[in-house]
């Protein structure tokens, strides 16, 4: 039984659909995946850390005497000239009072230096009679001499004595001077402070500012007792910062004196240069935010932006840097985001007609964000980012991008 042409036709687009059918059911559809061309470039390496500006030079300003602290000429802010502003007054320190056994210890003491006064001044009248008596024979024997009665070693006694009588003389006069020093301080033990006494500034001790700059801090504006070293105010200059910034000590052996970074955060529209100048020789032990014990140490940058560009910036303010820790301007690079471990090695997905393609590569310096290419990759390949367990080396994948227009 032969079929006709027309149910032949028939059951040939019947099959045909089905096997149009088929292959769409169980076509693989392509993976759509997001690419990124590999390119040459400029690639920085950092390290990021919160710093701090301080001074560079801090005067802290002390009493040198034990004393009243007279109310402070200066306030906070205040600009001072190196030599020149008076930032401090400070008065001695005036008698205290005396108990009542202090004071009989005093007034014995001042009957006794009187007494002792009163022996020098007997002393002295002794001494002046014994010279005034050596004189007088002194004279009479130099006229027996003259006279041819009396022998020369008779005159030479005669002077002998009374050189011995003019110096009891100034001796006892020495005593006296000394019986009255004794005497006055004495007497000074009995004094006792007035209360209503007005202060003069010629007594006082002028502490003058020993630099140029502006007050930082007064420790007590109103008028006080201070011992010799007690801390009155400090002073500094705000256009002299610096920066501290706080690092681990694995961060910081990778930096070199010189190293440039980049101040954001401070609080201006524009950041600022900075530059390594030094790093702590010894780190400290310190707990993070996260209970972690960490070994860090401080690093000091110096501001090189010029300070009129930073005007508002001062002491204690808060910063954020980022430390150039390796540049290079020409550099093959590829996003973190496409990297992935295979045996050991790194490798990307390489895309090329619709196809991915598995590639291992070398790679070498890393930001945060990009890495180096070292070698395995060509200038404008383009590589797929973050691939899923999907992608497999042959398989067909589609920009994603495509889809979207």
């Amino acid at each position: 039984m032969s079929l006709k042409p027309r149910t032949l036709g028939l059951l040939g687009l019947g099959a045909a659909l089905m096997l149009g059918l088929g292959y769409v059911a169980f076509r693989e559809d392509p993976v759509p995946v997001d690419l990124h061309t590999a390119a040459r470039g400029p690639l920085e390496v950092t390290i990021n850390a919160d710093g701090v500006t301080r001074i560079k030079e801090i005067y802290d300003v002390a009493s040198p005497i034990t004393g009243t602290a007279l109310r402070s000429p200066v306030d906070v802010g205040d600009p001072v000239v190196a030599g020149e502003t008076v930032i401090a007054i400070v008065r001695p320190a005036a008698p205290t009072l005396l108990d009542s056994r202090t004071m009989l210890q005093a007034q014995a003491t001042v009957q006794e230096a009187e007494a002792a006064l009163h022996v020098a001044e007997t002393d002295l009248a002794r001494a002046l009679e014994d010279r005034s008596l050596a004189r007088s024979q002194y004279d009479r024997t130099q006229t027996l001499v003259e006279r041819d009665v009396a022998s020369l070693t008779r005159l030479e006694d005669a002077l002998q004595r009374l050189a011995v009588a003019q110096t009891a003389v100034e001796a006892a006069e020495a005593r006296i001077d000394m019986a009255k020093g004794t005497l006055n301080r004495a007497e000074t033990m009995l004094q006792v402070p007035d209360a209503g006494a007005q202060v003069d500034a010629s007594c006082c001790v002028e502490i003058r500012s020993p630099a140029d700059g502006v007050i930082l801090s007064v420790v007590e504006t109103s008028e006080r007792p201070v011992l010799t070293g007690a801390p009155l105010l400090r002073l500094g200059d705000p256009a002299e910062l610096e920066i501290v910034a706080d690092l681990l000590s694995s961060d910081a052996v990778r930096l070199q004196p010189g190293a440039t970074a980049v101040v954001e955060r401070w609080g201006g529209p524009v950041p600022l240069s900075a530059s390594l100048t030094r790093i702590a020789p010894s780190a400290e032990t310190k707990v993070s935010a996260l209970g972690i014990e960490e070994q860090r140490l401080d690093a000091i940058f110096d501001i090189t932006t010029p300070a009129t560009e930073r005007t508002a910036l001062g002491d204690g303010f808060a910063v954020f840097l980022r430390i150039t820790e390796w540049r290079k301007d020409d550099v093959l690079q590829v996003p973190l985001s496409a990297l992935f471990k295979r045996n050991g090695e790194w490798a990307v997905f390489t895309a090329s007609d619709g196809i991915a393609t598995e590639q291992v590569i070398r790679i070498g310096r890393q930001n945060t964000q990009f890495a180096e290419v070292l070698d395995g990759l060509a200038v404008g390949a383009a590589v797929v980012t973050h691939p899923n367990d999907q992608l497999i080396s042959g398989g067909q994948i589609v920009d994603r991008r495509s889809l979207t227009e």
